[in-house]
């Protein structure tokens, strides 16, 4: 008996290690709660909509591209007042 444990427990110890593996891989990834948090905070009017009609996912990828978008457009100076020079 004590052989069969001798011989069997790497074989287990290995199953449970690609087991655990399998486990903590989601866990490592951007939570999702955080990416709902951060989609309720700067998500536009239509995004919001998005987000009722058809749910997170389509939600979130009508956001993202909105970012992806203002990243690769050329930004304007603000102007402040009326009168605000050239």
């Amino acid at each position: 008996m004590a052989g069969l444990l001798v011989v069997f427990f790497p074989f287990i110890l290995l199953a449970f290690m690609i087991l655990m593996e399998r486990v903590e891989s989601p866990l490592r990834t951007v939570s999702v709660e955080h990416r709902v948090e951060e989609f309720l905070e700067e998500a536009r009017p239509a995004e919001m909509d998005t987000f009722v009609r058809e749910g997170f996912p389509a939600a979130r990828d009508q956001f993202d591209r909105r970012r992806k978008l203002s990243r690769l457009l050329p930004r304007r100076p603000i102007r402040k007042g009326r009168h605000a020079a050239s």
